[in-house]
């Protein structure tokens, strides 16, 4: 049997067929595709329609082969600024930021340390990638500079990164330090990535017999923003956990403080949950569709966006492309976090790890606060509602 030939009058109009049973396909304004055959009464999808996009799907893979980086012009002048005058600005956003959280009452004992001198301290050991040893010395500059009024002890820091009660203190600040941006994002993408840790986990290797070590990996899921490469929430999981499910909880903490208009990823996170709360937001979802994918595939709410977003997918490539490809933004925060601090964790423990990882994307979102005041001229100003405990 002869292949069926796809042969393209103009954007919206296509003859599918073999040899000379051919039938035209034509796109209505809503890019829902509808064919001359009888089938196409019936099935609504027929042979030809499926052809089609068959077809399509292969032509796009041969083109995604050929395809040349994009390049982006950068603001030097602003970017020599921020990174001149950095740290000195770190001292002070960090140490405006660290006065949100609400030191508890004291009841008895030996006082205290502040937790916001001990979050600062631990922020600025992070930053600098020293030991805990070797890193007081920046300690001691801070005092000088007026960022905090006491030098703990390095052994002090390090058991205060074990805390668990000091986890959520660190999501939320993370969401703090990105307040300043609400009114420049609104464009938004979700993606994950691994950090390697210490801590090495014992397997059987059935095959040759013997015992191996396999590192252990942490993983973090990033809600970020396209312009500014922002973090505005983050959630830290082991290295085996799947990415979906993660997109529904960041989104709602990132529209706690963003208009989130739109929003992009990867087909790792292509499900009906996820369409269902992207519609839910009243944002638009620019996540490709897979080869199996089809516009009938989910009979429920989410039937009208995921149709609308798959036509536009397979249709109006272009224009969807223009959108989806800012979620390689995604992939420049990852880089710019492992880079900037590394992309290994030091501490000992899970806890530690855990708050050391969040500690890093701290320090890059107060480092993005710096750079769009130098860029973009905004108020390097935290947007503290109650104080966090």
């Amino acid at each position: 049997m002869n292949k069926m030939q796809v042969i393209s009058i103009n954007k919206d109009e296509w003859q599918v067929g073999r040899g000379e049973s051919n039938h035209r396909i034509i796109l209505n304004s809503n890019l829902i595709p509808s064919c001359e055959c009888t089938d196409f009464k019936i099935k609504k999808r027929c042979q030809h329609i499926l052809a089609l996009e068959k077809h399509i799907f292969k032509e796009r893979e041969q083109q995604n082969g050929s395809n040349t980086k994009i390049t982006y012009s950068q603001d030097w002048h602003a970017y020599d600024n921020s990174q001149t005058n950095e740290k000195i600005l770190f001292f002070k956003l960090l140490k405006d930021i660290c006065c949100s959280v609400e030191q508890p009452e004291y009841k008895f004992g030996r006082p205290k340390i502040p937790i916001s001198y001990m979050i600062f301290s631990s922020a600025l050991k992070v930053y600098s990638t020293f030991s805990l040893r070797r890193f007081i010395s920046d300690l001691k500059i801070a005092r000088e500079c007026g960022a905090i009024n006491y030098v703990p002890c390095y052994a002090s820091i390090g058991h205060f990164l074990q805390r668990e009660d000091i986890t959520p203190i660190l999501k939320e600040l993370i969401k703090l330090s990105a307040s300043p941006l609400s009114s420049v994002e609104s464009s938004f993408a979700v993606d994950s990535s691994g950090f390697s840790t210490c801590r090495f986990a014992r397997w059987f290797d059935t095959k040759w017999g013997k015992d191996k070590k396999q590192r252990i990996w942490l993983k973090a899921h990033l809600m970020s923003g396209t312009k500014t490469n922002i973090v505005t929430c983050a959630e830290i999981t082991e290295g085996s956990k799947h990415d979906a499910p993660f997109l529904e909880p960041l989104l709602k903490e990132t529209c706690e403080r963003f208009n989130v208009k739109e929003l992009s990823a990867d087909k790792g996170y292509l499900s009906k949950d996820n369409f269902r709360a992207i519609e839910d937001s009243g944002a638009s979802p620019y996540i490709p569709f897979k080869s199996n994918s089809n516009p009938r595939s989910h009979q429920d709410g989410t039937v009208s966006l995921w149709k609308k977003m798959y036509y536009l997918f397979m249709y109006r490539q272009e224009e969807f492309s223009k959108c989806y490809h800012l979620r390689s933004n995604a992939e420049t925060v990852f880089h710019m976090i492992k880079t900037k601090f590394k992309d290994s964790l030091r501490s000992k423990t899970k806890t530690a790890q855990i708050n050391e990882l969040l500690l890093k994307i701290l320090c890059h979102n107060i480092c993005c606060v710096i750079q769009e005041m130098n860029e973009l001229g905004i108020k390097g100003e935290f947007v503290v509602e109650e104080k966090i405990r």
